[in-house]
């Protein structure tokens, strides 16, 4: 099923993702996509409430990002993408629940990934914040 998963992932890589590229929308849309396939498989595998928890703080971090696309101000914005941030971090303690608990499937490969975004997103939000207080953005 994962392998499925890497295929759908490859295909919508190769289209046109956007008009305009945005880098975070992007990989948090996959990173959404390769965490409900994860959780399919820890359903199928009748790991039931981990796999509820990482599905919604999974995906939620893609859905807070492209909130964010559309905040009412700068402030808005970069309270979007604390949201997003503080949704990775939790992920990230699902994610490693997984990887060092017996039974359970391999995360590393999610880990890393969500590793990149974290990056991404903190870049973002420190940026954000410096040209706030620069007087170089509209409050």
């Amino acid at each position: 099923m994962r392998e499925l998963a890497n295929e759908k992932i490859r295909k919508l890589k190769n289209d046109q993702f956007m008009d305009k590229p945005n880098i975070i929308l992007e990989k948090t849309f996959l990173f959404s996509l390769r965490i409900i396939e994860l959780c399919n498989v820890l359903e199928e595998n009748r790991k039931y409430a981990i796999a509820n928890q990482l599905l919604r703080s999974g995906t939620s971090i893609g859905a807070n990002i492209r909130e964010a696309q559309n905040a009412e101000s700068q402030q808005d914005f970069i309270h979007k993408f604390k949201i997003a941030s503080k949704e990775a971090e939790e992920t990230m303690y699902w994610l490693d629940l997984c990887l060092y608990s017996r039974d359970y499937p391999n995360t590393e490969t999610e880990k890393e990934e969500l590793l990149s975004i974290i990056y991404i997103i903190n870049t973002i939000i420190g940026t954000m914040k410096k040209k706030l207080e620069n007087g170089k953005m509209r409050k």
